[in-house]
């Protein structure tokens, strides 16, 4: 249940028209009283007698017998009250009940207190009502307010509890903007799943992820088909834009557009150009990396700076951590609009739930997200993958550490008691084990079926490795349905000269492992980034499948085998 209270109005009558007519949209449907704070109020929906006028001179008496000097002039005072989507419709009694618990929590009416305000609660669709008073009482004073938006909130979470619906995370200000139940219904009306906010909002994430500047940046704005206006000073620099899709019209014909903090937050222009700040550690003086040759390549960038922002997000400091939080969306949307057509729908899902989890009241330090804004940028210029090959292989391998990534963020966020953050990272970690299971089927079947070939000697070898560096997890990862990729990666980079035992002492280090659906899986994708393997198998391998089974394995590269790795945290 989501209690919104509205700006302060100074015509009673206005807002009575409004909450008893057709809507902006014609959404609104049998508008009538459901309480009110006499049991004989008129109501001008269900009386034929009654009028808008009876009823607002019956709301403005305490305002107008006040002296002029001391009347307020913002006296209306509006708030609405909206189930969530999933909610069983409830009745007007309900609703009545539900509206007479929030006049006194948020100190309208309390309870037992006959000079009150003055107040109505009018439903005109089955998912809300809306709550008009006047802020006058009875005697003659001011209602005390202080803090009636956190009360009214404080109060919905008991009416969940007590009616059994959807229990909504508490909010702290951060979140989107809802569309309103006109731009619902008008979305209903053209055939839309979404709203042309949602749309927006949506178009304006994936234009900024990896942008390198505010040209870039509108430039993929146009890319993208949207209407764009700039708000600019008399210098010519842009202070503001708004964007429209060209099909969403006003009765008048004309588009309708939305100023990016109001699709959310963090896209005014102001906000985004905080993304282009650089540090005196970051990317100037950075060695530069070679350029990215493709989808491949970009998603092993992708996976290589998600591994680098967990370990941020283990010891960093706050404003550092949300930075990489907030940049870790912008991967997800780079990710979910060059995804191949059998993950397309998991990531997208992911990408649209972390956007909540991207915002908090902690101001990320921007400038310390340089990775994983490049790394955005890389999946954007690097191309669609297609599922299939090294790409698709890859493409498993990001997965799977952005997996732990947004989990590790959704354990930030419930430490620092967000809510709803913490809620959304939790569901974009959902979606994203999904789109796992769709990216690595392909690539994995054919690990494992190469491990599955290799001679009897190798494969005791290699699970002996195992025994050496995980005891305590052995047993578990042998009779995984994945240990044969693992087997068949522990071959190809002891075929590449590395040591197999330090290869697994170096995965397992950082980043514990139990929580894992697969350990097998997780190690395959971190040897494979670690020791530079392509993620779809090497040629070397061959070699190695083609032993005799009685061969012994020639010793690999002597590289010092690593100490027994440390306790695994969560």
């Amino acid at each position: 249940m989501i209690p919104r209270i509205h700006k302060r109005g100074s015509e009673t009558i206005g807002l009575i028209r409004y909450l008893y007519g057709p809507g902006t949209h014609e959404e609104h449907t049998d508008p009538h009283l459901v309480a009110a704070f006499d049991p004989l109020t008129p109501d001008p929906g269900r009386d034929p007698q009654a009028t808008y006028g009876q009823l607002q001179r019956l709301l403005d008496q305490p305002v107008n017998a006040l002296p002029a000097s001391r009347r307020p002039k913002k006296h209306v005072w509006h708030l609405s009250v909206r189930a969530s989507p999933e909610d069983p419709i409830l009745s007007d009694d309900d609703w009545a009940a539900i509206a007479r618990r929030m006049i006194a929590a948020t100190g309208i009416a309390p309870v037992g207190d006959d000079a009150a305000c003055r107040w109505a609660a009018v439903r005109h669709a089955d998912d809300h009502i809306h709550i008009i008073a006047t802020l006058v009482r009875e005697d003659g004073r001011r209602p005390r307010l202080h803090n009636e938006a956190r009360r009214a909130q404080a109060e919905a979470r008991l009416i969940e509890a007590d009616y059994g619906l959807r229990r909504v995370s508490p909010g702290d200000g951060t979140a989107a903007k809802r569309p309103t139940s006109a731009e619902r219904h008008k979305a209903d009306r053209h055939g839309r799943q979404r709203t042309p906010r949602e749309e927006l909002r949506e178009a304006v994430r994936r234009s900024v992820a990896g942008a390198a500047g505010e040209e870039e940046f509108f430039d993929r704005l146009a890319a993208a088909g949207l209407l764009i206006r700039r708000r600019v000073a008399p210098s010519g620099d842009a202070l503001g834009y708004t964007v429209a899709l060209p099909g969403d019209r006003n009765a008048k014909g004309e588009p309708v557009f939305y100023s990016g903090s109001k699709l959310a937050p963090d896209l005014s222009l102001p906000r985004i150009r905080e993304r282009w700040t650089k540090t005196s550690a970051d990317p100037a003086q950075e060695p530069a990396q070679p350029s990215v040759t493709g989808p491949a390549s970009a998603r092993r960038r992708a996976s290589a700076a998600a591994w680098q922002a967990l370990l941020v997000i283990d010891h960093g400091d706050d404003g550092v951590i949300a930075a990489q939080i907030a940049a870790a969306g912008e991967v997800l949307d780079a990710l979910a609009q060059t995804s191949a057509a059998h993950t397309r729908r998991e990531l997208h899902a992911a990408a649209t739930a972390f956007e909540r989890a991207s915002r908090s009241h902690v101001r990320a330090a921007r400038g310390h997200d340089h990775a994983l804004r490049q790394a955005a940028r890389d999946l954007v210029h690097g191309g669609p993958a297609f599922g299939r090959g090294e790409d698709g292989a890859t493409a498993a391998m990001a997965v799977d550490m952005l997996i732990f990534l947004i989990t590790a963020a959704a354990h930030w966020h419930a430490k620092k008691q967000h809510a709803q953050q913490a809620e959304a990272a939790n569901r974009a970690a959902e979606h994203l084990r999904a789109a796992y299971q769709a990216a690595a089927e392909y690539p994995m079947a054919m690990l494992n079926h190469r491990g599955r070939r290799l001679a009897p000697a190798w494969q005791r070898h290699h699970s002996a490795a195992v025994r050496q560096v995980l005891p305590e997890l052995a047993d578990r990862i042998l009779a995984e349905p994945g240990w044969p990729a693992l087997a068949a990666t522990l071959a190809d980079a002891q075929a590449a000269g590395h040591n197999p035992a330090a290869l697994l002492g170096e995965a397992t280090r950082r980043r514990e492992l139990t929580s894992a659906t697969s350990i097998s899986d997780v190690l395959v994708w971190r040897l494979r980034r670690t020791a530079d393997l392509p993620a779809y198998g090497v040629s070397a391998a061959e070699a190695h499948r083609a032993a005799p089974a009685n061969s012994q394995p020639a010793p690999a590269r002597q590289t010092p085998t690593p100490s027994t790795p440390r306790t695994p945290r969560r």
